[in-house]
């Protein structure tokens, strides 16, 4: 099951770039909540809180228990907007989630286990997929879905068709594949440019050429 995170919001009248940037320099962050027939409603939250809270987990599948001036509300973090040329957080949008409502959502691939292909032929772990879109309730969502690739040779795949998701639709083409192990990577021998040797001392042989025959007079006919 994902975990569970608890943030505390407050509701704000200011809106705009002049408003946003007042409250940032206070130390908190603009967002919004909307979702499940909700108009959208501006708060603000902590930006150290919400920095902290992010850390090690998936934003988009993690439940946010998010407390507005007291009131509890169940939600999804939505959209992070970061600085263009910073990591500080400038915006956070939250969606408001029920109990009875199916979410469509990512949650991340975790691979576990070290391949057959790789301890014993050398080969390469290639992730090629690295979270899934799945349909699922509020309290079924997965933290993460866990691929076992002990058992992977050389040349063998996992594909999404081949996970297991207890509760959850997965919604991903199942034919994508997750991972797979290549063989390992062979360097081809580079062989040197033969090497021009000088002769010092020696002087460049003369070429001789054959001189051009003269032209003979045209004879009247």
């Amino acid at each position: 099951m994902a975990q569970t995170v608890t943030i505390a919001a407050e509701r704000r009248t200011g809106t705009g770039k002049g408003a946003a940037r007042q409250l940032r320099a206070t130390g908190r962050v603009p967002a919004v909540i909307y979702g499940h027939g909700r108009a959208a409603e501006s708060l603000s939250v902590v930006g150290a809180e919400i920095e902290k809270a992010l850390i090690g987990i998936a934003a988009e599948s993690t439940v946010i228990d998010l407390t507005i001036d007291g009131s509890p509300v169940k939600t999804l973090i939505r959209e992070i907007q970061r600085h263009p040329t910073r990591p500080d957080i400038i915006h956070v949008d939250f969606y408001e989630i029920h109990a009875d409502e199916t979410l469509t959502l990512e949650v991340p691939i975790r691979l576990v286990g070290v391949p057959d292909g790789v301890r014993n032929g050398g080969g390469v772990l290639d992730q090629v997929l690295r979270e899934i879109e799945i349909e699922v309730l509020p309290a079924n969502i997965p933290e993460h879905v866990d691929v076992d690739v002990t058992d992977l040779a050389i040349g063998h795949s996992v594909h999404v068709s081949d996970l297991e998701v207890p509760n959850a639709t997965v919604l991903t083409d199942p034919e994508t594949t997750i991972c797979t192990v290549v063989p390992p990577r062979v360097e081809e021998e580079v062989v040197p440019a033969a090497e021009v040797v000088e002769t010092e001392g020696e002087e460049e042989p003369e070429l001789i050429r054959k001189p051009k025959a003269e032209e003979e007079p045209e004879t009247e006919e």
